[in-house]
């Protein structure tokens, strides 16, 4: 979803909701926190979006509920007329895409019925991203690449330290029999292509200093959160021995979320730190066994 204030002007284009998308984009995004909730046979995504903004959504593919928690906006139809809502109400939504201006700060659920909980799978298969949003996300990528230097350069000292090879360690991260689901709830992340490595972990919302974000290990299992968090030299977050020796990401420092459509922040530890973490784990259990 891309966002822009009112104040910016838009060109006075025809119907075409791909050619005000691109003209949004050019513009300075404002917060739109996302969050994601999980229950059995159930996917909600959550977003709130303030007023005074323009806001475009991603084609949905299919016919799902939408829950109008909070707000007031008018909504551009296809033909050229528009439609006024205010919350509180539930329909079902059709296919399409949707434009809208935002009378009062809003709060939009859309429900779909699935048993994915990979947000990645989750907007391939309900969303169609235009061509000109994809453009948009590989030219901000190709931007910021040599932000995550610093850390991958850091990440090599830690393999030396480590007393691992890559081999062993590329091993390990790629091995999918140690993992397991995140615990049904609400969740304020999901993975992306990280400027670091790979995927990564990323903020939707806000997350504050001192949250748990998410679990990282349960029952020696990893979640995503556990094998994708990607090390940084000066990290925003941390893993945290919980309950029975459970492992959980805990936020540093405050994490933003979403920007528009745009992935928040990326969600970064130690690995120093993770790795002694592991180690005193592992000592326990060994301990608790003998």
């Amino acid at each position: 979803m891309s966002l822009v204030n009112k104040e910016n002007s838009l060109p006075g284009f025809s119907n075409s909701v791909d050619e005000i998308e691109k003209e949004m984009l050019k513009q300075e995004q404002v917060d739109c926190p996302v969050l994601h909730h999980f229950g059995p046979g159930v996917y909600m995504r959550e977003v709130h979006i303030p007023a005074g903004t323009i806001s475009i959504g991603h084609h949905q593919k299919f016919e799902h509920m939408n829950i109008f928690l909070k707000g007031h906006v008018t909504i551009l139809n296809g033909d050229g007329t528009t439609t006024d809502l205010k919350a509180p109400m539930t329909f079902v939504g059709k296919p399409g895409r949707k434009i809208g201006y935002i009378h009062e700060d809003m709060t939009w659920v859309n429900v779909y019925s699935t048993n994915e909980t990979d947000i990645e799978k989750l907007e391939a298969q309900f969303l169609e991203k235009s061509e000109g949003w994809k453009e948009s996300i590989d030219r901000l990528n190709n931007s910021t690449l040599i932000e995550g230097s610093i850390d991958k350069s850091d990440y090599e000292k830690v393999v030396e330290e480590s007393g691992f090879s890559k081999e062993e360690i590329k091993a390990q991260v790629e091995n999918e029999e140690d993992m397991t689901e995140l615990p049904y709830g609400h969740y304020k992340i999901k993975l992306g292509n990280s400027k670091i490595h790979g995927k990564g972990l990323f903020a939707t919302s806000l997350i504050e200093a001192g949250d748990t974000i998410c679990p990282a290990r349960i029952k020696g299992l990893r979640t995503i959160a556990g094998r994708f968090t990607n090390h940084s030299k000066t990290p925003n977050a941390k893993m945290f021995q919980g309950v029975d020796h459970e492992i959980e990401l805990v936020a540093l420092k405050e994490i933003k979320g979403c920007k528009g459509g745009l992935d928040g922040e990326e969600i970064t530890i130690d690995y120093r730190e993770a790795l002694k973490l592991n180690l005193e784990i592992g000592n326990m259990e060994v301990l608790c066994q003998e």
